[in-house]
């Protein structure tokens, strides 16, 4: 195996492993998320503005990320990507795909249908 090429692959093979099954603590994330809105709010949509209360790990291998807010069914997909794109830079997440999910509370003031 000397002399083909083998060794760096082996060690970015290594390294993206290493990437998918990270541990990320809860505290780490929503700092790195509460980090990231600052650098750039997302959209408005009319008068609702969404709020991101805070993030924690949802699965690893791929690593999920979960949000947790109000009214973040008005952030889109390129909202999506900055805050992929922050946390891959954050935690040095390479060679490993990463999934964002958003999720919300229930309203306690929507109509309901009888």
């Amino acid at each position: 195996l000397k002399a083909s090429g083998l060794g760096p692959l082996l060690k970015s093979v290594d390294a993206a492993y290493a990437a998918a099954s990270a541990a990320l603590s809860t505290p780490r994330l929503t700092r790195a998320l509460i980090e990231a809105v600052e650098k750039q709010e997302p959209r408005r949509k009319g008068s609702i503005r969404p709020k991101m209360r805070y993030a924690h790990q949802g699965g690893q291998n791929p690593p999920i990320i979960v949000i947790h807010g109000n009214s973040l069914d008005a952030i889109g997909e390129p909202y999506k990507r900055y805050l992929e794109k922050h946390f891959r830079d954050t935690f040095n997440l390479v060679g490993t795909p990463l999934r964002i999910e958003l999720r919300m509370g229930k309203n306690p003031f929507a109509r309901t249908t009888k």
